[in-house]
């Protein structure tokens, strides 16, 4: 039995660093996110703000999406999350 999954986008403000991820679980992913533990990378740069969630509902299509999220140009990440999320609103609170 498959397993859905997420595809997500943390940030520490508009437009600025991304990190990209995928997860089984994303309130306790981004929880891991907001208290250091969720990334090396995550850490080191204060990417605590969720401000993109993309429901999957297998597992594998939230990877495949991740890594195609991954080779997109800057500039069409940053329009996909405005498109949803002009105000790069964090989404923690939403889903915690």
């Amino acid at each position: 039995m498959a397993r859905g999954g997420y595809t997500y986008i943390m940030t520490n403000k508009p437009r600025g660093i991304l990190y990209i991820g995928g997860t089984a679980n994303i309130a306790a992913r981004a929880e891991q996110h907001r208290n250091g533990t969720g990334s090396t990378f995550c850490k080191k740069y204060g990417l605590t703000r969720l401000v993109l969630v993309e429901p999957h509902d297998d597992i594998t299509l939230a990877i495949t999406r991740e890594k195609a999220l991954k080779a997109w140009k800057r500039e069409w990440k940053i329009r996909l999350v405005e498109e949803s999320n002009p105000g790069w609103l964090d989404m923690s609170d939403v889903i915690l």
